[in-house]
């Protein structure tokens, strides 16, 4: 075993590549009692390796099995682990894993919401988001302004932004009325706002945005908002695929169609409504009021 230490840590599922080589950079790593110094290669399996003084396991990769969340981001949340101000973030709701954590595979800004993927595998989620891979995005977005023939073939041609150029995939017309108009788009790439800047480039405001595919991976209609589901074997390996990682041998989900399991997945359906429920019920409820107010049922945003 000798790979870089951020390579192995990520792999086992304690953040993506970026993210430990920010802890690295900062020496909040150990290796046998020394700070680690980023491009440090792993040499001995079972070294003793700290983040912030907690032992932390360098599982290789044959005992990790890989798991990838859907999750339909509502509106509000923000794609950061903490936030200082106590606002709702996209991890808030994920199921608890021990010896391990979720991490995102890219981000939606605050005011986007739709399908966002998690995985446990650092490297799998550090792959899919490197732009050399070039993983296709579908966006349903509603924009306002005047939208002419022209001005999407520039979308499709390429803008110049800060950046550098960017352009769209596919831009689908979906309808509309007025000044109000509605698109599916695709996209390669996961900048910075780059949808809606692509858009305000040529005069329009989006006014809502919602990712609806990567890649292959569709957002389940069946998902409400703010809940999750685990991808099947089959769907974890194209995204592995993807990015030429091998495929997964184990799932920890049911893979059988008999009646028992059908069972278990309506009733896992019914959980995640509850719990989605019951956190909505929660954040809604206003600080230092009586307990008839946590009785209101949120209303349902649009």
């Amino acid at each position: 075993m000798s790979e870089k230490l951020q390579k192995v840590l990520a792999r086992a599922g304690y953040g993506s590549r970026r993210e430990l080589e920010a802890l690295i950079k900062a020496g909040r790593v150990s290796v046998n009692g020394v700070v680690a110094k980023l491009g440090e290669r792993l040499e001995d399996e079972n070294a003793n390796v700290r983040i912030d003084g907690h032992h932390v396991s360098t599982k290789t990769s044959e005992d990790v099995i890989c798991r990838v969340l859907a999750y339909y981001k509502p509106e509000g949340e923000l794609c950061t682990r903490h936030d200082p101000e106590g606002r709702r973030t996209v991890f808030d709701r994920l199921p608890k894993i021990r010896g391990s954590r979720w991490i995102s595979v890219g981000r939606l800004d605050a005011n986007t919401s739709g399908l966002l993927l998690f995985t446990t595998d650092g490297e799998l989620a550090n792959r899919l988001m490197h732009p050399s891979r070039q993983v296709e995005r579908e966006y349903l977005v509603r924009v306002f302004g005047e939208v002419t023939e022209q001005k999407v073939k520039n979308l499709v041609k390429g803008v110049e932004l800060e950046d550098g150029m960017a352009r769209f995939e596919d831009v689908v017309y979906a309808g509309g009325e007025g000044m109000n108009h509605t698109f599916y788009v695709a996209i390669n790439e996961g900048r910075n706002r780059e949808v809606r800047r692509l858009w305000e480039s040529q005069d329009t405001t989006v006014s809502r945005l919602k990712r609806v595919r990567y890649g292959d991976i569709y957002l389940d209609k069946k998902l409400p908002r703010g809940g999750w589901m685990e991808l099947t074997l089959k769907e974890v390996n194209y995204l592995r695929e993807l990015v030429e990682l091998k495929p997964e041998k184990n799932t920890l989900i049911e893979q059988s169609k008999d009646n028992t399991s059908r069972k278990r997945e309506r009733s896992r359906s019914q959980k995640i409504r509850r719990a989605v429920k019951r956190h909505e019920e929660r954040v809604s409820t206003p600080k230092g009021r009586g307990g008839n107010q946590s009785k209101r049922k949120p209303g349902r945003s649009r």
